[in-house]
């Protein structure tokens, strides 16, 4: 997805009084009380990134977390600003895999810096989310944090929902005999795994809203209600990954014993079958004796063994059918 190098956007008093500014000009309104400013970075290089950490006086180590792209989802408070870090998800249905995009915001007084890396996270759907609640920009720059977040945990409950629905038709495939067993398998794996993942994306959001939402002296009173719904929200998503743990664990493990079962199952035909074979051998190899016996050289000896066999197979399997082993 081709996005802009560089976005900006300036409110004043809570209104929006122009975009796409030159870049040159963001420290001549951040500090002015009355305005709210939004730089969004997509695949910023180290000089572009570097020329605005000194502008704003952004700490060294946040700039470096917000271009290494395996970190941890994370709230971190320095002198002049927050920087958050957090994680989009998007669910592959086809693949059964989950992609992940890093989106870091460097939280200042009076303005905001998004970070992303290119890949697929549309900025955009937060634009749109700050003017669907244009209302909250007047708060500050806490209002657009808050808007940023809210898509991000949107973005985990769709996974989350299509997840859910996957695992269900797992259950769905698992007491169906006549599907494929190791394509079953092969979608539980990959479940389990991206689940896994999942779960190192959306769990320590509640860390992050916690210092957020509970540490910030600078919150505005209207504005916590949101960031505690918020946080109310992220608790769903994490309960309900632990859920979904749980029933990946339970299809995985009963697809193991259901496997173990039919493998009984088998082996009791098979042990079954064995023990009525074995009845013709026995009684023909009796009667193949060099040595005389009832019946020897004899018509009716034949009809004998004929019939022994007949009655005793006829015998076994009737106990073997009665006791379900065929």
């Amino acid at each position: 997805m081709n996005q802009p190098n560089v976005r900006t956007r300036l409110w004043r008093n809570g209104v929006l009084e122009k975009e796409d500014f030159p870049f040159e000009d963001i420290s001549d309104y951040v500090c002015q009380d009355d305005c709210l400013v939004w730089v969004g970075l997509c695949a910023p290089d180290h000089e572009r990134l570097n020329a605005l950490a000194d502008e704003l006086s952004l700490d060294p180590l946040a700039i470096e977390d917000a271009v290494n792209h395996y970190e941890r989802p994370k709230a971190n408070r320095y002198q002049t600003h927050t920087f958050l870090s957090a994680y989009a998800l998007k669910w592959d249905a086809d693949a059964a895999a989950l992609a992940t995009e890093q989106v870091a915001a460097f939280v200042l007084p009076h303005a905001i810096v998004t970070v992303i890396s290119d890949h697929w996270f549309d900025i955009q759907e937060v634009v749109k989310r700050w003017d669907d609640n244009a209302d909250l920009t007047k708060l500050g720059s806490k209002a657009l944090a808050y808007g940023m977040l809210d898509v991000l945990v949107d973005s985990h409950f769709e996974v989350i929902q299509a997840m859910d629905d996957q695992i269900e038709g797992l259950e769905d495939d698992l007491f169906d005999d006549a599907g494929a067993k190791h394509q079953l398998q092969r979608r539980t794996f990959a479940l389990r795994k991206a689940l896994v993942q999942a779960r190192r994306v959306i769990l320590p959001m509640r860390e992050v809203l916690n210092t957020v939402t509970r540490r910030d002296s600078d919150m505005p009173d209207a504005l916590r209600p949101y960031f505690e719904d918020l946080y109310d929200h992220v608790l769903r998503a994490a309960e309900w990954t632990e859920s979904l743990r749980d029933m990946i664990s339970s299809v995985f493990e009963t697809n193991l014993s259901l496997n173990d079962s039919r493998l009984n199952t088998v082996m009791k035909k098979l042990t079954s079958w064995a023990a009525i074979i074995a009845i013709p051998t026995a009684v023909t190899g009796f009667y193949g004796q060099n040595v005389p016996y009832p019946g020897f050289s004899r018509q009716w000896g034949f009809y004998t063994s004929a019939g022994i066999m007949i009655a005793l197979v006829v015998g076994l399997y009737t106990v073997f059918k009665r006791k379900d082993w065929l």
